[in-house]
């Protein structure tokens, strides 16, 4: 493209809304990488913006990135958890606009390989944050992502085991997971398994929810009707856990719950119950972190391997 066609695209859409297709939604912080400034754009892309926890992730990049200085920044979510194919329209939008950088969380581990790939090919850095792209596809595709985000199974076993010891050994629990294409999905199920082997816990069932507070109410409402003495929850993230919730107190049962996210929703469960523990993964500073590594990539750079983010339980007083 002729350097005088890619000034008038960038005109045009420094002066128009930027729109996506109708299966996601975004909020954008600059004009595409084509800008006068001569900063470089970074595209954000994270799952579901309904979930409060991607709300805190892009508030702390926009904050993180107003800080800086250095560039600019561009943050797009999915309607839904579920919502790959939204996903996939995002990232081929930030290629389509020629960014330097895309930070990704992605909704499918291996469903979104192909287009950070894609993306690669284009000359745009990729940074992996929250959940992990599956490495089996990223090797099949000969590429290497930098990985900014938490130890999911540890975090999952440390909130797990706060369960454990209130309902004691032989304690009947269930497990609420997350979608089953997503890494930190798997993982956080290993969690909970390990603290209920470690712990003697009784499992009495094991089902997805897919991330989402609807779908939660429905599957644990089954599951107290088949197993009405079950006695504690894990759930793979607090929008799960907030469907769980609900049932507890329409059904005025004794149950405990433990989760993992730390949005501003649960605070009141956590202090007032049924809700003992979540953990917190500070999904504001990975965003920020993975910024960071997209910026040194950009300026040429290497940086490989997962870089760890910090993570701590949180109990009722935290």
């Amino acid at each position: 493209m002729r350097r005088s066609t890619r000034l008038v695209l960038a005109v045009l859409t420094v002066a128009t809304t930027a729109t996506l297709s109708a299966c996601g939604t975004e909020q954008t912080a600059s004009s595409p990488a084509t800008n006068a400034n001569g900063k470089p754009t970074v595209c954000l892309i994270m799952k579901s913006l309904a979930n409060e926890y991607f709300q805190q992730m892009q508030k702390g990049a926009k904050d993180h990135v107003d800080k800086l200085g250095t560039l600019e920044l561009q943050t797009a979510g999915i309607q839904n958890e579920t919502d790959v194919d939204g996903q996939i329209a995002l990232v081929d939008k930030c290629i389509t606009q020629q960014v330097q950088a895309i930070v990704i969380a992605p909704a499918d581990s291996k469903a979104l390989v192909q287009s950070v790939v894609k993306a690669g090919k284009a000359g745009i850095k990729v940074v992996n944050i929250d959940v992990a792209l599956d490495p089996d596809a990223l090797a099949a595709a000969g590429v290497q992502i930098p990985l900014v985000g938490p130890d999911n199974r540890a975090g999952a076993e440390q909130v797990g085991d706060v369960l454990a010891k209130a309902v004691g050994p032989g304690g009947k629990v269930v497990v609420l997971e997350g979608n089953p294409g997503a890494d930190n999905a798997l993982q956080r199920k290993n969690g909970f398994n390990d603290t209920i082997g470690a712990s003697k816990l009784n499992l009495l069932d094991s089902k997805t929810a897919h991330w989402e507070t609807d779908e939660a109410y429905t599957v644990f409402g089954n599951m107290l009707t088949a197993h009405p003495d079950i006695q504690g929850v894990m759930a793979s993230n607090d929008s799960m856990a907030l469907g769980v919730i609900k049932v507890i107190q329409e059904r005025h049962a004794n149950v405990k719950v433990v989760s993992i996210d730390n949005i501003p929703a649960v605070k009141t469960f956590l202090q007032n119950g049924p809700m003992l523990a979540t953990l917190d993964q500070f999904g504001s500073e990975q965003a920020g972190d993975g910024i960071d590594v997209a910026m040194r990539l950009i300026g040429g750079q290497a940086v490989t391997g997962w870089q760890k983010t910090r993570m701590n339980v949180v109990t009722a007083g935290a």
